[in-house]
């Protein structure tokens, strides 16, 4: 039975996304220890709005904000738009920030990958999510790094990941999300 929990959130809402095909891959693929549960209301969030952002938060963010603290960590993995990452993924990530001094996002062992059809993949997107992640404090995997690029290439027409060099990036990124919960864990039980 697994023992972690893992949130994985695509950054896209496209239907045949290769950022949601690599969440479902990252599903599929798992290191036995790990159960990843695919986060599906990215789409329900409002645009963040300090007016609403009270104890009577959109339910779509409360949501959010549980599923991410009930989870031990998040897989996100992020297409990359303007050299950047998609609005709906930040505005998300804005809103799972808040209350500043009481985030979800505190010292979540986080991972990070992402797929786009291009020759250079999501390199500047997941340097961006890596920065937002400073203020939250979140521990951020930091290798291996995942970004497929050409993923039209390492999916086949049904948005499964057959790419086997691929495949094995990904279980060893997910591999070490699992190392980075255990030792933030054992930080946080040394400290007590």
């Amino acid at each position: 039975m697994p023992e972690l929990k893992i949130l994985a959130i695509s950054g896209s809402l496209r239907a045949a996304s290769y950022n949601s095909a690599l969440v479902r891959a990252a599903q599929k693929h798992a290191p036995g220890d790990l159960a990843i549960e695919i986060y599906e209301g990215l789409r329900d969030i409002p645009p963040y709005d300090t007016d609403q952002d009270t104890q009577d938060a959109p339910a779509a963010v409360l949501d959010l904000r549980r599923r991410i603290s009930e989870a031990d960590g998040l897989f996100i993995a992020t297409p990359e738009y303007n050299y950047g990452i998609p609005g709906v993924l930040k505005n998300a990530l804005d809103w799972a920030s808040r209350p500043a001094l009481d985030s979800s996002l505190t010292g979540k062992p986080v991972a990070i990958a992402g797929a786009a059809p291009t020759n250079f993949g999501t390199v500047r997107a997941q340097l961006a999510l890596r920065q937002m992640f400073l203020w939250t404090d979140s521990k951020v995997v930091g290798k291996p790094e995942l970004q497929i690029f050409r993923a039209h290439e390492r999916f086949d027409e049904n948005g499964n990941l057959t790419d086997e060099t691929t495949i094995e990036l990904l279980q060893q990124l997910l591999g070490a999300l699992g190392t980075k919960i255990r030792e933030t864990r054992a930080i946080a039980d040394a400290a007590l």
